[in-house]
């Protein structure tokens, strides 16, 4: 039996889950084949679609999985979805998942995001690469595309012929049946991934996530409003301490001008002394 690793040396057996049990098909897809499905950093799980997405074959074994989303709801996307995009999987070096491909053809390959913890844009931004030569995306900054708690998904269309992946008219060499798919340690954090899954079709085929529901803009406003609500709703302890840049200056003079109005007929008479 063969284990998974982080290096793309061997090859779980729940990777070939979709060859033994018959692969998923999409309903209303013209039933497109999907060769391969996991849900990174969680259990298996059976999207809306009917797509089986199985157990991150990288549990324990490289990385983080992180489950920490599931406190949010995440936008863009149904109940049934939410858990794609609420539990990840991320590491502090460059990380990826090995992917069976046996047949040529047209591929998709579906690489679903999304920022769970950070609230502003430059702080997570991290390449993809595909079969060690093709960087299929660049500076994925995942808040600045959607905000916070919201779903993205990268699709990835490539052709696999004569035993090489074809992207974009450039070509590479795949090695035992597998391609690799590769999140790129960056400057800012740690790359990460939220579920892949690879359909064996074109990109018309694939079926979307729609738009979101405001502008980027408008929907980081939102979330500053909430989060400044939240701070005035909450009770301070005791009464509020006053500014002490308000009070008048000719009050805090007072006292010095009386002091000095009351030491000068005194200087006067021991002078007469």
């Amino acid at each position: 039996m063969l284990s998974p690793t982080g290096n793309g040396n061997s090859l779980s057996t729940i990777l070939l889950l979709p060859l033994l049990l018959g692969v998923s098909r999409i309903p209303g897809s013209r039933c497109l084949e999907v060769i391969y499905a996991i849900n990174a950093g969680g259990e298996s799980h059976t999207d809306s679609y009917g797509i089986h997405y199985a157990k991150d074959p990288l549990m324990n074994k490289v990385g983080t999985a992180s489950d920490y989303g599931k406190q949010l709801i995440i936008g863009r996307v149904n109940n049934v979805d939410q858990i794609l995009y609420q539990t990840e999987r991320y590491h502090h070096n460059t990380f990826g998942y090995d992917v069976p491909i046996s047949q040529d053809g047209d591929y998709v390959m579906i690489l679903k995001f999304c920022e769970v913890y950070f609230n502003s844009p430059n702080m997570k931004v991290f390449d993809v690469v595909l079969n060690g030569d093709h960087t299929v995306v660049t500076d994925l900054d995942i808040f600045e595309r959607v905000g916070r708690g919201v779903a993205h998904d990268e699709y990835v269309p490539f052709r696999v012929q004569g035993g090489k992946l074809i992207y974009n008219d450039e070509e590479s060499d795949i090695l035992a049946g597998k391609i690799r798919v590769e999140f790129i340690k960056g400057y800012r954090d740690n790359p990460k991934i939220n579920a892949i899954a690879v359909v064996k079709g074109t990109l018309k085929d694939i079926p979307q996530l729609g738009p979101i529901p405001q502008d980027p803009e408008e929907y980081h406003s939102m979330q500053e409003e909430e989060e400044e609500t939240t701070v005035r709703t909450r009770h301070t302890s005791g009464p509020r301490t006053p500014d002490p840049y308000s009070i008048d200056d000719s009050s805090v003079m007072l006292p010095v001008f009386v002091a000095i109005g009351a030491f000068i007929p005194l200087l006067f008479c021991l002078c007469k002394l």
